[in-house]
């Protein structure tokens, strides 16, 4: 997610609590022995992927080897490819198909990285790769390797059994800035979707359904033009774009204290002028406006657009607005979620060794985090109830998908408790062990309702009746993407054109390396 696992926060606050739940129709428990042991055997495959997008390390829009990798692996084992979807180059759909029926199951998680966080992993300390390059510091190197792991597993199983239907994975670009999933939305990508699973790197094993309290989200930038002068010698005759960038963030922060509690808001300053001495003829501020409903997310949008043309007016500028992304409300299907969790009950979580919680204490120790140990127990499912209407303030695009096609989100034990998100230390066991038995866990899972969903046409016909009878009661779909608004695939290419030569070497070898640690000369757990 652009923020944090609130799936994984409620379920670990809660955990203690128990929750009953009703008999929901699923694969048999033969079909489900198969394909455990269909991801078990990609044992050393899930490793591979892992590391190898690890060691990628591509921000949004510019995921060209992850994509072009994680495509290539697919095409591979049989899947249509189509890159490109939606008019993003490194966005593509894969799809498989048996039989003439059954269900059309999507499958995606993200696949971007956060500028900056370039990380050494297997280290509990802060340490670049690169310095100031690009590194996975939410784990996003993981959700495809998982659903890579349980579409191929499905797929056996489902072509040994003769069991219809079509499996379409999909990658999420740019989740980071919140940038590609309505535009996928609107492209008409799940057109025809019948149930939608995603997944996120979490450091439990759960899933949830409701309104699950990620905020929904506009991005805008705004850019004022005003007039150059010479800043010393004539300031009089010009007018500061810069000037109308600050008003503009004074007055939208004097507003906050008559903002509703559930928003959150934050900018930067995304060009400021060339130099000191000359009015600064054009400056940009970019904004993420959030909050919990459709039209609250509206309302600061208008807000926003209302308080830029003031500062416009009141410097003698003119401005315009770029929208570069949109997220919506988050919304998890009951139906699949309850199924999910009976798979979640019966995987169960990894079965860590004592050098993986040695690192996991290391890590926390060596960054003043809250000491836990990898949990070994799962938690409940995430309820409304449980969650008791709070809001999480993080957003996440899945939420565009969830009000398309019933759809729930698989967090899987990739990582360890108390790490901060967007921070170096949520890097440091991304290509560990602890990272690889996580993907393996979620994978079960994955897969496993990937065939309860293709063995039992009422779970799809109760989730569509949940999808339009509860989820649909609550909220309407109402994203703030106008026509002309297009996906900002050229953020980044500069930084990675710049940054790739220093990055390829590093890249993963496993034709000459078990694991990334062993490449880098990492010694796994290391010592106290």
């Amino acid at each position: 997610m652009s923020d944090t696992n609130p799936l994984l926060v409620a379920a670990l606050a809660l955990g203690a609590l128990a929750v009953p739940l009703p008999a929901q129709a699923e694969a048999s428990p033969e079909l489900k022995a198969e394909v455990i042991a269909a991801v078990e055997a990609q044992r050393k495959d899930i490793q591979v992927m892992v590391d190898t997008v690890f060691a990628f390390a591509e921000p949004g829009f510019q995921e060209v080897r992850t994509s072009e990798y994680l495509s290539g692996i697919l095409e591979e084992n049989g899947f249509t490819v189509e890159r490109g979807v939606a008019g993003i180059p490194t966005a593509f759909t894969a799809t498989w198909t048996h039989g003439s029926g059954g269900p059309k199951i999507a499958l995606g998680s993200d696949i971007d990285d956060l500028l900056g966080l370039s990380q050494m992993p297997g280290v509990p300390d802060i340490r670049p790769i690169v310095e100031g390059a690009p590194g996975h510091g939410e784990g996003h190197n993981s959700g495809m390797p998982m659903m890579i792991a349980a579409a191929l597993a499905a797929k056996q199983v489902m072509e040994a059994h003769d069991i219809d239907g079509t499996l379409m994975l999909w990658p999420g670009v740019a989740e980071e800035l919140l940038a590609t999933k309505a535009y996928y939305v609107r492209a008409g990508m799940f057109d025809g979707v019948d149930a939608s699973i995603f997944s996120h790197v979490s450091n439990a094993l759960t899933t949830g359904y409701g309104n699950l309290g990620l905020n929904g989200m506009i991005s805008v930038e705004y850019t004022f033009h005003g007039k150059p002068a010479h800043s010393a010698g004539m300031p009089w005759d010009g007018r500061s774009a810069l000037d109308a960038v600050t008003a503009m963030d004074v007055m939208w922060n004097m507003r906050r204290e008559h903002l509703p509690v559930t928003q959150r808001s934050h900018s930067i300053v995304t060009n400021g002028g060339n130099q000191p001495n000359i009015v600064p003829e054009t400056a940009s501020a970019w904004y993420f406006f959030r909050d919990n409903t459709f039209a609250n997310v509206r309302t600061l949008y208008e807000t926003g657009n209302t308080i830029a043309d003031a500062a416009a007016l009141g410097t003698g500028t003119t401005v315009a607005r770029r929208v570069r992304g949109y997220a919506a409300p988050n919304f998890g299907n009951k139906p699949l979620a309850e199924a999910a969790y009976a798979n979640i009950e019966a995987v169960g979580m990894p079965a860590w060794t004592e050098a993986d919680q040695t690192f996991a204490r290391r890590v926390q120790e060596a960054n003043e985090l809250r000491v836990a140990p990898l949990s070994t127990e799962v938690g409940p499912l995430s309820t409304p109830e449980l969650r008791g209407g709070r809001n999480f303030g993080a957003s996440d695009d899945i939420g565009d998908v969830m009000w398309t096609v019933p759809t729930i989100t698989i967090g899987y034990p990739a990582n360890i408790p108390n790490v901060i998100g967007h921070h170096q230390t949520a890097a440091m066991a991304m290509a560990t062990p602890i990272a690889h038995k996580g993907v393996e866990a979620g994978a079960k899972v994955a897969a496993m309702t990937v065939l309860d969903i293709a063995t039992t046409p009422e779970l799809v016909t109760d989730a569509w009746t949940y999808f339009n009878e509860v989820q649909a009661a609550e909220d309407t779909y109402d994203p703030l993407l106008a026509p002309e608004d297009m996906p900002t695939i050229e953020m980044n290419k500069k930084l990675m054109d710049e940054l790739r030569p220093e990055m390829e070497p590093y890249y993963y070898d496993p034709s000459r390396f078990d694991s990334y640690l062993e490449q880098l000369g990492v010694d796994y757990p290391g010592s106290d």
